[in-house]
């Protein structure tokens, strides 16, 4: 695992972006040897504008669509050069991810590319404005569901464990030992590798941008969200929940008043 801080300093994430916390640490445990590629989207940020970008490492922003497959791509051609030993991220949001790229990444997941998918969820289209995604909770409050989400979030890890994914994760911004183990236990997948990352967002969710890694904490610790792995279809908690109530987690966020 590398150590090198391969992201800028001051990039112009919202205050308390939980985003922020999982591309900083996911980067860090990749290494420097990772072509990165990232959709449209809240971590469009670090992918740059222009000539610029917010990161040392290669990459580039495709469409909203297509994030798996440009990956599986790029695996492609680096396989094809004899350069192995790099890795392929894929980084995308809830959006482009449960969305609008879930066609091109179950393909992805049907011929086993080696790639590690990482999806950051904070459980709605933040980039635009807050609207609603399949990944947004029931009940909650969008800018598309003013009275509530009417239908439950979509399980992606389900889904990923119905394609026979050989190592599947859920983590947190709130227990970051957690997420960097199970990135390394990413790199050493011979296939694909996907990981769903709860990252909290103070602009969306309507809390104290302060309280972020508390927020993260909570819906951990009341059930409401899950922390495991899945190796080769045998699941194992990662995380016991201390059985806090859930009004706790959701009575800080004005998206359940």
């Amino acid at each position: 695992m590398s150590i090198k801080n391969c992201i800028a300093k001051g990039v112009s994430s919202c205050v308390g972006c939980g985003l922020e916390l999982a591309i900083r640490h996911v980067v860090k445990a990749v290494g420097e040897k990772t072509i990165i590629i990232i959709p449209p989207g809240c971590a469009a940020t670090y992918s740059g504008f222009g000539p610029e970008t917010a990161m040392t490492i290669p990459g580039f922003q495709g469409n909203l669509e297509n994030t798996a497959a440009y990956a599986a791509g790029v695996r492609a051609g680096l396989d094809r050069q004899g350069k192995t030993d790099i890795n392929v991220l894929a980084f995308a949001g809830d959006g482009a991810t449960v969305d609008i790229g879930l066609q091109a990444l179950s393909g992805v997941f049907e011929r086993n590319e080696r790639i590690i998918y990482v999806c950051y969820d904070n459980e709605a289209y933040m980039n635009t404005g807050g609207q609603r995604s399949s990944s947004t909770p029931k009940d909650a409050v969008t800018t598309t569901t003013p009275a509530g989400k009417p239908t439950e979030k979509k399980d992606m890890i389900a889904i990923a464990q119905a394609h026979h994914v050989k190592y599947i994760a859920s983590a947190s911004v709130g227990n970051i030992p957690d997420l960097e183990r199970k990135i390394a236990k990413a790199l050493e997948n011979d296939g694909t590798s996907y990981i769903h990352i709860h990252a909290p967002c103070p602009t969306g969710w309507g809390y104290d941008p302060s309280k972020t890694v508390l927020i993260a904490r909570e819906a951990m610790d009341c059930g409401a969200i899950e922390l495991c792995e899945i190796i080769d279809g045998e699941k194992k908690i990662t995380y016991t929940p201390k059985g806090i109530d859930v009004s706790i987690y959701h009575g800080a966020q004005k998206r359940f008043r």
